[in-house]
């Protein structure tokens, strides 16, 4: 027998969490650790991303250009991918692209009031510019 499976149009998004893809390796709830949080949201890049998806958007999964970064796909890939390895976000991946959601159940039962200061932090006007850890310690290195 075939197995049925969702044919999605570009541009929309499976209406059930049944259609969703399943979410790429993450540690479980009982498993996230405050010091792997807390390392992952020290990167300035980093808590960038999860404040927005905190104001602006954590219904949805969002692609990478969402966040209007202007970075090289390896850096952000490298950003997100820390995010995920600390379970502060969950990625699925959506044919060739992957897409983000914060996990805030998830960090909200494990660690009450956590993203409530992220959500309350106030990000410097150019905070998405600002230059991402690897980039610093280079111009650091060669200065």
């Amino acid at each position: 027998m075939r197995k049925e499976t969702t044919k999605l149009r570009a541009g929309t998004l499976p209406v059930t969490s049944a259609e969703l893809p399943p979410p790429l390796d993450e540690p479980a709830v009982e498993d996230l650790r405050l010091e792997n949080i807390l390392a992952a949201l020290a990167d300035p890049l980093r808590l960038f991303i999860v404040h927005k998806l905190m104001v602006e958007s954590d219904a949805y999964d969002h692609p990478c250009g969402w966040f209007g970064l202007d970075r090289p796909k390896s850096s952000l890939t490298h950003h997100f991918k820390a995010l995920r390895e600390a379970g502060v976000i969950r990625q699925r991946q959506y044919g060739l692209e992957r897409r983000s959601r914060l996990r805030r159940e998830d960090l909200d039962a494990r660690f009450p009031g956590l993203l409530s200061l992220v959500e309350n932090w106030q990000p410097p006007a150019d905070a998405h510019m600002h230059q991402d850890t690897d980039e610093r310690r280079a111009a650091r290195t060669s200065a």
